[in-house]
C-alpha cells in the first residue's frame, strides 16, 4: 500500500508555490499554477496535481518553461483577446486572459481567448470551470505533443488534445462540466503508471507498431488509444485546429515533450470560448439546463459529467487530501 500524509487544500498551494519559487519561478508566475495545483488534488486527479510539481520545476531549471516569462495580452478585436505566454507556464497566460475575456463576453454576448508560445496547461476543466462561475458557459481546447496516431496509420500526428465544456448553474457553480482527451485515457496516466511500476489496462496505448499493449513503457514509446476510435482522432483533430492553428501555437508533430529535459519549450496553445447565456437565450437557458441534467439525475445509476469532482471537493475541503509520501520527499528535496 502507498505511503501518504493528509494535507489540506492550503497547505498543498504553499507546498506547490514555494517549490516552484525555489526552482526558479516568479512569484507571479508561481501563484496561478499554485492554486490551480491544490485545486486538481481537491478534485481527486492527483496525476495532474503535487505529482507534476517536481516536473514543472526540472523544466524551468532546464530551460523547458520560463519561470521568469513576462505574458502579453492584445485586443486585436472587441470580442478577442489574445497572450503570448512568451514560453512561460500556461496558467499565468491563462490568468491574465481571463481577465480580459470574462468583461468581453459579458458585453459582446460572445468572446474568444488564443493564447500561443504555451505550456502544459494542467486539468483544462480547472479553467473552464471557472467560466462557469463567472456565470458564462465556457469552452476550452489545449493541444499537446503528438501522441495519437491518425486512423490506419501507426505514426502520431495530434496529441491527446482535450477539450472542455463548462455550464453555468446555482450558486455559481457548474451544472455540468465536460473534461475529457481525445484519447482513451490522458497520457498522464500512462507516465503515472510507469512511474510506480504498475501495468495499463488494455486498451489505453499502442505500441510502435500498433498493436495494443498493457506495458506503459512500450505504449509510452508508441501512441495513445484514440478514445472511440476514429471519432477520437477527429477530436484530436479538432482542438488541434482551434488550439494551435487559430492560435498560431506549435503543431503537435513539431512541439516537444512535456516530459523529459530535452527539445525546448513545446510552445503549445489553449483557446478558450465564453458565451453569455442572457445574450442567446432569452433567459430561458437555466430552465433548459435544469431540465437536462434532472433528467439524468433522475434516471438510477446515471452519471452526470462533473458530479463526480464536485464531490471530491467538498470532502477535501472538510477532511483534506491524501498525498504521495514519495511525492512530498520529491518536492521537499528542490526546496532544500
Amino acid at each position: 500500500m502507498t505511503d501518504t500524509k493528509t494535507l489540506s487544500i492550503a497547505e498543498i498551494e504553499d507546498l506547490a508555490f514555494r517549490a516552484l519559487v525555489a526552482a526558479g519561478t516568479s512569484a507571479e508566475n508561481a501563484r496561478p499554477l499554485a492554486v490551480a495545483t491544490a485545486a486538481t488534488e481537491a478534485d481527486g486527479v492527483s496525476s495532474h496535481g503535487l505529482a507534476y510539481i517536481p516536473i514543472y520545476c526540472e523544466h524551468v531549471q532546464c530551460g523547458k518553461v520560463d519561470g521568469q516569462a513576462d505574458p502579453t495580452l492584445a485586443r486585436p478585436r472587441p470580442g478577442v483577446v489574445t497572450v503570448d505566454a512568451a514560453t512561460g507556464f500556461a496558467h499565468s497566460a491563462i490568468e491574465l486572459g481571463f481577465a480580459e475575456l470574462v468583461p468581453a463576453a459579458r458585453e459582446q454576448g460572445v468572446a474568444a481567448l488564443s493564447i500561443r508560445n504555451s505550456y502544459n496547461c494542467g486539468v483544462l476543466g480547472y479553467h473552464t470551470h471557472r467560466l462557469a462561475q463567472a456565470g458564462l458557459v465556457g469552452l476550452g481546447f489545449t493541444n499537446a505533443p503528438a501522441s495519437i496516431a491518425p486512423s490506419g496509420g501507426s505514426i502520431p500526428v495530434v496529441g491527446t488534445n482535450p477539450f472542455s465544456l463548462a455550464v453555468p448553474g446555482a450558486g455559481g457553480q457548474p451544472a455540468l462540466l465536460i473534461d475529457q482527451s481525445a484519447s482513451t485515457i490522458a497520457r498522464s496516466e500512462v507516465m503515472k503508471h510507469a512511474r510506480e511500476g504498475k501495468p495499463i489496462p488494455i486498451g489505453w496505448a499502442l505500441d510502435p507498431d500498433g498493436n495494443a499493449t498493457n506495458d506503459p513503457e512500450v505504449g509510452l514509446k508508441g501512441s495513445m488509444a484514440p478514445s472511440g476510435g476514429y471519432k477520437g482522432v477527429g477530436i484530436a483533430l479538432l482542438t488541434e485546429v482551434m488550439a494551435a492553428a487559430l492560435t498560431g501555437a506549435t503543431l503537435g508533430i513539431h512541439a516537444s515533450p512535456f516530459s523529459g529535459t530535452a527539445g525546448g519549450p513545446p510552445k503549445t496553445g489553449q483557446f478558450f470560448i465564453a458565451i453569455d447565456p442572457s445574450a442567446t437565450s432569452d433567459d430561458l437557458f437555466s430552465t433548459a439546463i435544469a431540465g437536462l441534467v434532472d433528467a439524468i439525475r433522475m434516471q438510477k445509476g446515471a452519471r452526470l459529467p462533473g458530479d463526480g469532482r464536485g464531490a471530491k471537493r467538498l470532502r477535501a475541503q472538510a477532511d483534506g487530501v491524501a498525498v504521495n509520501i514519495a511525492t512530498l520527499e520529491k518536492i521537499e528535496a528542490i526546496m532544500n
